[in-house]
């Protein structure tokens, strides 16, 4: 199966340390995931999104099919943008994903055993790395793996929302 080609999320790393205060770690993790959702929708590699970019993403994260978000969650799980997730990217997604406690002394080595346990129900090829047939098989097993190194989709009722708001009728 083939995706969709497209720029590399452009993701910095930051050091972690122990005891990082949360509101830190959750500003990360939602830039990391704001570039990442722009990289996903910008198709063309412009550097802009277009209406139609904006809507077919949008469709994707409010009615897409199992099988569209499956993609698109690959498609932000994979940072560096070459068709595999690493144990690199897992880390950094779950790195910033997590709230780790100060009480916690090597808060990284707790990420690295998550990562191996994904890798040991996630990796069918045991080639070290997710593959989009690792991940789709995955998530076609336990749906809970969609979003396995972090929140990438809006949740159900976030969506119904938006779609209040936005599809209300308008008066005559």
């Amino acid at each position: 199966m083939t995706l969709p080609t497209r720029r590399v999320c452009p993701y910095q790393t930051a050091p972690s340390h122990p005891g990082q205060d949360s509101k830190g770690a959750v500003e990360k993790m939602a830039s990391l995931l704001s570039l990442c959702v722009f990289s996903t929708f910008d198709k063309d590699n412009t550097g802009c999104i277009t209406v139609e970019e904006w809507v077919e993403g949008l469709a994707v994260l409010l009615r897409g099919t199992l099988e569209e978000k499956m993609k698109y969650c690959f498609a932000i799980y994979d940072l560096n943008g070459d068709g595999y997730i690493s144990k690199e990217e897992m880390f950094q997604m779950l790195k910033h994903s997590l709230l780790i406690q100060p009480a916690d002394e090597e808060p990284d080595e707790g990420v690295k055993d998550l990562v191996e346990i994904a890798l040991k129900k996630m990796d069918y090829d045991h080639d070290g790395k997710l593959s989009f047939t690792d991940f789709e098989k995955a998530v076609r097993d336990e749906n809970l793996l969609l979003e396995a190194f972090g929140p990438c989709l809006p949740d159900i009722k976030s969506s119904m929302s938006f779609e209040q708001k936005i599809f209300r009728e308008t008066p005559k």
